[in-house]
């Protein structure tokens, strides 16, 4: 259980909708699609209504100190199965990164990796009362494209499970570039919160509207969207 999960769902009902991506920065095929990702109904650039708007205020809000900059839409909504399916691949890739055998780790190890993937990836819980973020189309993982068509250096990949992750990881860094990682990081924080999203505390490319982790920054007493079944 996460602390978000304590706020209840009184779901409103609106539909999920496909993104304008002609207003945005995106990838084809989806990274998770590459890996063999199945979404079957929806593709990952589906978000519920009042999500898309506001993510079309934060675009515009962008242009204004970054004339030709754009957001870039890594990853929207996410099924349940596409959630199961890429916990799995990052428990299967930090076993590698470590250099160490699944079929051989120790009670500690698999322990300490999974409380590593779930630093970043939410359960893929079926509980209607605990639905993973992306899975009620109001959750979006962002990054920046500069005036180059270039993604902007926020100083991590999206999804890399270390503390790089976390928001203001450089804030007060000594690194070279640092200053100019937190700037980024920054900027799309600023646009997007004043479009009316919220920002994940670990995470610096994921923003919700609408869902329990949001009502929980927003000190909302419950959530508008559940689980996209």
């Amino acid at each position: 259980m996460r602390p978000y999960h304590q706020i209840p769902i009184v779901e409103c009902g609106e539909p999920l909708v496909e993104i304008p991506l002609e207003l945005f920065a995106w990838e084809s095929p989806h990274p998770y699609a590459r890996l063999g990702a199945a979404y079957g109904e929806y593709s990952p650039y589906f978000l519920r209504q009042s999500v898309v708007n506001r993510l079309i205020k934060a675009q515009h809000y962008l242009e204004s100190p970054r004339p030709y900059w754009r957001i870039q839409i890594f990853d929207a909504y996410r099924p349940v199965a596409v959630q199961q399916f890429m916990v799995d691949y990052s428990f299967a890739l930090a076993v590698k990164e470590r250099g160490l055998i699944e079929a051989e780790l120790t009670p500690h190890q698999r322990q300490e990796i999974w409380q590593a993937v779930y630093e970043i990836w939410a359960v893929p819980s079926l509980d209607e009362k605990t639905p993973p973020p992306h899975s009620t189309g109001a959750a979006v993982d962002v990054t920046l494209v500069d005036d180059s068509g270039q993604v902007v250096n926020m100083g991590s990949p999206i999804d890399e499970m270390s503390e790089r992750s976390h928001p203001d990881y450089y804030a007060n860094n000594e690194q070279p570039a640092a200053q100019e990682y937190h700037a980024h990081r920054q900027l799309l924080c600023d646009v997007m919160l004043k479009a009316g999203f919220q920002r994940n505390p670990k995470e610096w490319w994921h923003f919700c509207y609408g869902d329990q982790m949001w009502a929980w920054l927003s000190n909302q007493p419950t959530a508008l969207y559940g689980r996209v079944s």
